[in-house]
């Protein structure tokens, strides 16, 4: 998972975290554009500020309009991939770019059969 994908700040960066993850043995790989909660978006604001505010205007610009005009879009399948053309422009660039890295390979399929459910009583030394 390569997440959260900030626009304009760590977007460049996803060709060598993809490669990166090859090397180290993933076999397929996702991403989540930067999503700014309620909570989250005054402290990420004041992140960027501190530490890019040459580019603090160019990256708050590219998430809004990846969201709708706001710094947060919570709506059920848009959240986590975003919208227009930016979002279009880094999924694309990230689909070529696992490819290239050899990622494209489907997730695993999880055995569902083997799932227990845990003890009623609330006893969680049985996890271990």
């Amino acid at each position: 998972m390569v997440a959260p994908v900030i626009p304009v700040l760590t977007e460049p960066e996803m060709e060598s975290i993809l490669q990166a993850a090859t090397e180290a043995g993933a076999r397929y790989a996702s991403i989540i554009p930067l999503r700014l909660p309620h909570e989250v978006a005054p402290l990420f604001r004041d992140w960027l500020e501190r530490h890019h505010p040459g580019k603090a205007t160019h990256v708050m610009a590219r998430v809004q309009d990846m969201r709708g005009g706001k710094d947060n879009d919570p709506n059920f399948g848009s959240r986590f991939r975003g919208e227009g053309m930016f979002a279009d422009l880094m999924h694309q660039r990230f689909r070529l770019a696992r490819k290239r890295a050899g990622l494209e390979r489907a997730g695993e399929t999880l055995d569902c059969s083997l799932f227990a459910a845990p003890p009623r009583a609330g006893d969680q030394l049985a996890l271990f």
